[in-house]
C-alpha cells in the first residue's frame, strides 16, 4: 500500500511541474456520472482532473515546491491541472459548479506561479480568455482605420455628386452635356 501512494504522489508532483497553473476544489454531492462529465470538459480543454488524500497532495505540492495549507483543505479535495489557456478552463469550472447547484468550491489556485485565494480565483475567472482579448484588441485597430476608410470614400463619392448638381441647377443633365460634346467631335 505504502509504493502505490508512493507512486500517486510522484504522479502529482509530475503533474505539478508539467502545468503551470492549478485550481484546488473541494466538492461534495458530486455523482459519478457528473465527476465524468467534469473530467471530459477539463480534458477537452486540454486539462487534467485529480482526486487525491489530502496528505499525498500536501507532499507532491512539496515536493513541486509549492507551498499550501492544511488547514485551508477541508472536505473532499481535488486538484484541478488547468490546460494551454488556464483562465479559459477556470472560468469552465466555476460554470459547471453553477450549473450543478455548487457542487464544486474553488478553494484556491495558481496561475504564473503565484498562489491566489479561492474568491481572487473566482475574480480572474470573470477576465477574458486569449481569444475575447484578441477579438477586443483587433476592434480597437479596425476601428480607426474603417473610421478613416469611411470618411475617404465619401470625399472620393461627393465629387461626382458635386459634378451632376452642378451640370443640373445649369439647366442641363449630364446625358445631354455629353451628347453635345461627342456630336461636336464628331463633327
Amino acid at each position: 500500500m505504502r509504493q502505490e501512494k508512493e507512486l500517486l504522489k510522484r504522479e502529482v508532483t509530475d503533474k505539478f511541474e508539467r502545468f503551470g497553473s492549478f485550481v484546488i476544489m473541494q466538492y461534495a454531492g458530486l455523482s459519478a456520472n457528473a465527476a465524468n462529465a467534469f473530467r471530459r470538459e477539463v480534458a477537452k480543454l486540454g486539462g487534467d482532473v485529480e482526486v487525491v488524500r489530502k496528505r499525498v497532495l500536501l507532499k507532491a505540492a512539496q515536493d513541486a515546491g509549492v507551498e499550501l495549507d492544511f488547514a485551508a483543505l477541508t472536505g473532499h479535495i481535488g486538484i484541478v491541472f488547468l490546460g494551454e489557456d488556464p483562465i479559459e478552463t477556470t472560468k469552465m469550472v466555476f460554470k459547471f459548479s453553477q450549473d450543478r447547484e455548487k457542487v464544486i468550491q474553488v478553494l484556491g489556485g495558481r496561475f504564473d506561479g503565484q498562489l491566489y485565494a479561492g474568491a481572487d480565483v473566482e475574480r480572474l475567472s470573470t477576465l477574458p480568455g486569449k481569444d475575447e482579448m484578441r477579438a477586443q484588441l483587433l476592434s480597437v485597430f479596425e476601428a480607426p482605420l474603417s473610421q478613416t476608410l469611411a470618411v475617404m470614400e465619401a470625399l472620393l463619392t461627393s465629387v461626382p455628386y458635386c459634378l451632376d448638381n452642378k451640370c443640373k441647377q445649369e439647366g442641363g443633365s449630364t446625358e445631354s452635356s455629353e451628347n453635345a460634346e461627342n456630336a461636336e467631335s464628331a463633327s
